[in-house]
């Protein structure tokens, strides 16, 4: 039997070209431990919902629920959306420094389902912060698991929050070292957590 090839190009060589250039185009600030590890939830979050599309830096989104699945929307819930996409769970943006926010709508955040998976998935992703050698080895560097465009916007993800690590003396650190460092100090306010 004859394989087709893929039709839209998406193959290794087009995920290591827009991952190459997703590095040099991110300026990053230097973050603390609570805003990189606020910024990489969130985003994770938004990265595992499904979605087809090209995302835009400064774009309004919107996410969507339908039984367990999450789906990233072009349509918002004014358009039409919640008609047949399910329940709107929020607004996402891309940010400059490729890190997602969530401002969840007013029903979502009074969803006490919602309000526990949530819960339930930051124990999950805090175990894996304690857990891990270095916080370094939780940046989804390359996760073969996710379709195209969230494995490309997740590895550029990794290369941002690294990058802010590195700036603010944390990168190779354990979760408890970097925690650590925060006593005493102020905390910068995270502009990329699930609102």
């Amino acid at each position: 039997m004859h394989k087709q090839p893929n039709p839209q190009g998406k193959g290794l060589a087009p995920v290591l070209d827009s991952l190459a250039q997703s590095r040099t185009m991110i300026a990053v600030p230097p973050k603390l431990i609570d805003q990189v590890t606020n910024e990489l939830f969130t985003s994770l979050f938004v990265l595992h919902s499904k979605f087809h599309f090209k995302p835009v830096l400064g774009k309004n989104y919107w996410l969507y629920k339908r039984n367990d699945r999450f789906q990233l929307s072009l349509i918002s819930p004014h358009e039409g959306g919640e008609s047949f996409m399910g329940q709107y769970i929020g607004e996402c943006i891309l940010q400059d420094d490729i890190t997602w926010t969530l401002t969840l709508d007013s029903r979502s955040a009074e969803d006490n389902e919602l309000q526990q998976l949530i819960e339930e998935k930051r124990k999950e992703f805090e175990q894996s912060l304690l857990t891990a050698d270095s916080i370094d080895e939780v940046l989804p560097v390359y996760l073969q698991s996710l379709p195209y465009y969230q494995r490309v916007f997740a590895s550029a993800l990794a290369n941002s929050l690294k990058a802010s690590m590195q700036k603010s003396g944390i990168q190779g650190l354990s979760y408890t070292q970097a925690k650590g460092l925060l006593k005493g100090s102020v905390t910068n306010a995270s502009h990329s957590h699930i609102e």
